[in-house]
C-alpha cells in the first residue's frame, strides 16, 4: 500500500486495481496538492482501508480478488451509505454496467478512454461529494438478477443508457424511451424490467400502433360478454393480466385520444373498469413506454395529451441510432454471425477486418434492425469461414431505406426491362423473402419454390 501524502489535503482517493503499473499512472495523473492517494491491488485490503480510514472516493477495478469489484462496491455501501465509487473495466458489459449502477456506483468508466474521462470524472465526483456534505444520502438500492438480456454495445452512448436503467429499474416510475425504428427499444424495456423488483412478476408488451384503434381499449383493459359485436365471453385485459408486473406499451405515439384518457387514470388511480362493466378494478403495473415520435411536438399538435405525456415521461431514455456508435456495429454482426450459423446449422463464420470496417462506414438507416438482415444475407453469400466486403450485400433495400411495399413495387416493374432485369428482379426477391424469413434458407427456399441451392444461386447473382 502506498500513500501520496499531503500536508493540507481535502480529499481522499483509494485507487484499487491489480495492475501496479496502472495504480501508478493513476496516481500521477490525479495528484493535486489538496489530494490524497492511497492504494491497493487487492479487493478485500481495500475494505479494510475504507474501515479505517475516512475514504471521500474509491476508484476500483471490476476484476479484482478475492471479490470483484461490485461485491466490494456492496460491501464499502453497507458500511459507509456516503461513499462514492468509480468502477473500472476494460470493456464493461451490460449486465456489469446496470449492476454497479443498481448498487450505486458513481460512474462506470472503460479503461480504454481513462486517460480523457478519469480526471473529469473525479473532479465530477468531488463535486457531488461537496454537494452531499450536508445531505442525508438516499438509501441504496440493490437487485440480484442475474442478466438475462443480452444487449450488445460497448459505446460510451450505449452504456449511458444502461447506467441510467441500473438506477432507475427498481423503482416504480414510469420509464418512457425515444429512439428511431430498429434501435432495440423493447431489448432495453425488457432490461428494465428483469432488473426491477417486478422481474418475478409478468412483462407484456403491446405494440399500439398494431391494433385497431377499436380494440386496443379491450386489448388494455378486458370486456364482459356482450359489450360489443364478436365479444362471445369476458376476456381479461393486460392490466389485469400483469398486476404486479410490467406493461411495455410499444409506440405510445399511435394511441388514440379515447384510450390515452383511460391510460391516463390508471397512472392517476389504479383503477379501471372492462369494456361494457361498472365495476372498478385495482391493478398494480409499472408503465414503460416507447416510440419513434417526438411526443413534445405531438402534444402540441393536439394528437398527444399533454398531462399523459408528463405521467409517461417521469423518467425518459434515449436510445442513440447505430450511426452514433459505430464502435459497437462489429461486436453485433459477430453476435448476428454466430446467431444464424448456429439457426442455420452452419460452419462457423467470422468476420475479416476488412469486413468490420465496411459495416462501419454505412450510416445504417434501419439500425441494428437492418444490421441483422444485412448479415443474414451475408452468411448466404459466404464463400469461405471468414466474412469479406464482397460478401456483404447493401443493397436497394437498405441504401434508400424505403418500404417493403416500394420495395416490391419497384421490383414489379423491372419485369418489362428483358431478361437481364428479370434475374436482378430474381436476386432482389430472393433477399427480400429471405429479409422476412430472418435468414432462414429452407423457409426461403419453401417460400419461392425452389432448392436451397438454386436459392443460393439467386443471392449470389
Amino acid at each position: 500500500m502506498n500513500n501520496i501524502e499531503s500536508s493540507n489535503y481535502q480529499k481522499t482517493i483509494l485507487l484499487v486495481d491489480p495492475d501496479l503499473d496502472y495504480l501508478e499512472w493513476a496516481t500521477k495523473h490525479l495528484s493535486a496538492k489538496d489530494v490524497r492517494i492511497l492504494r491497493s491491488d487487492d479487493a478485500s485490503k481495500a475494505e479494510q482501508v475504507c474501515k479505517k480510514t475516512d475514504i471521500d472516493l474509491v476508484i476500483a477495478d471490476m476484476k479484482l480478488e478475492p471479490f470483484d469489484g461490485i461485491e466490494l462496491l456492496a460491501r464499502l455501501k453497507a458500511t459507509n451509505a456516503n461513499i462514492s465509487i468509480i468502477l473500472t473495466a476494460g470493456f464493461p458489459g451490460t449486465a456489469q454496467v446496470i449492476k454497479a449502477s443498481q448498487a450505486g456506483a458513481l460512474d462506470i468508466l472503460g479503461k480504454e478512454a481513462l486517460t480523457f474521462e478519469l480526471r473529469p470524472a473525479v473532479e465530477s465526483a468531488f463535486k457531488s461529494i461537496d454537494g452531499k456534505k450536508n445531505s442525508e444520502k438516499p438509501k441504496t438500492i440493490t437487485n440480484n438478477s442475474e442478466g438475462k438480456i443480452s444487449i450488445i454495445g460497448v459505446s460510451k452512448a450505449f452504456q449511458d443508457v444502461f447506467k441510467l436503467v441500473g438506477r432507475v429499474a427498481s423503482t416504480d416510475a414510469p420509464v418512457l424511451i425515444f429512439g428511431e425504428s430498429g434501435t432495440g427499444k423493447e431489448l432495453v424495456a425488457k432490461a428494465v424490467h428483469e432488473y426491477s423488483n417486478r422481474k418475478k412478476n409478468e412483462l407484456v408488451a403491446i405494440n399500439c400502433g398494431a391494433i385497431p384503434e377499436n380494440l386496443l381499449e379491450s386489448e388494455l383493459f378486458g370486456h364482459e360478454k356482450g359489450s360489443f359485436t364478436g365479444a362471445a365471453a369476458r376476456r381479461i385485459g393486460r392490466f389485469e393480466q400483469c398486476d404486479q408486473g410490467t406493461l411495455f406499451l410499444d409506440e405510445i405515439g399511435e394511441m388514440p385520444l379515447q384510450v390515452q384518457v383511460k391510460l391516463l387514470r390508471v397512472l392517476q388511480e389504479g383503477t379501471f373498469s372492462r369494456v361494457g362493466s361498472n365495476e372498478t378494478l385495482k391493478s398494480d403495473v409499472r408503465i414503460v413506454a416507447a416510440t419513434n415520435k417526438n411526443l413534445a411536438q405531438e402534444v402540441i399538435a393536439g394528437n398527444f395529451r399533454e398531462d399523459l405525456y408528463y405521467r409517461l415521461n417521469v423518467v425518459e431514455l434515449t436510445i442513440p441510432p447505430l450511426r452514433e456508435r459505430k464502435e459497437d456495429i462489429p461486436l453485433l454482426a459477430e453476435f448476428f454471425l454466430q446467431k444464424l450459423t448456429r439457426k442455420n446449422g452452419m460452419a462457423r463464420i467470422c468476420l475479416s477486418g476488412e469486413a468490420a470496417r465496411f459495416l462501419q462506414e454505412h450510416n445504417w438507416p434501419g439500425n441494428v434492425r437492418e444490421l441483422e438482415n444485412t448479415i443474414a444475407r451475408s452468411c448466404a453469400l459466404a464463400a469461405s469461414d471468414t466474412l469479406l466486403p464482397q460478401d456483404i450485400p447493401i443493397g436497394i433495400a437498405i441504401r434508400k431505406n424505403i418500404s417493403e411495399a416500394s420495395i416490391f413495387e419497384n421490383l414489379l416493374e423491372l419485369r418489362t426491362e428483358g431478361q437481364c432485369v428479370i434475374t436482378d428482379f430474381s436476386h432482389k426477391m430472393a433477399n427480400y423473402i429471405l429479409d422476412k424469413n430472418e435468414g432462414d434458407l429452407v423457409a426461403t427456399a419453401r417460400e419461392i419454390g425452389t432448392t436451397v441451392k438454386d436459392l443460393k444461386l439467386y443471392l449470389k447473382y
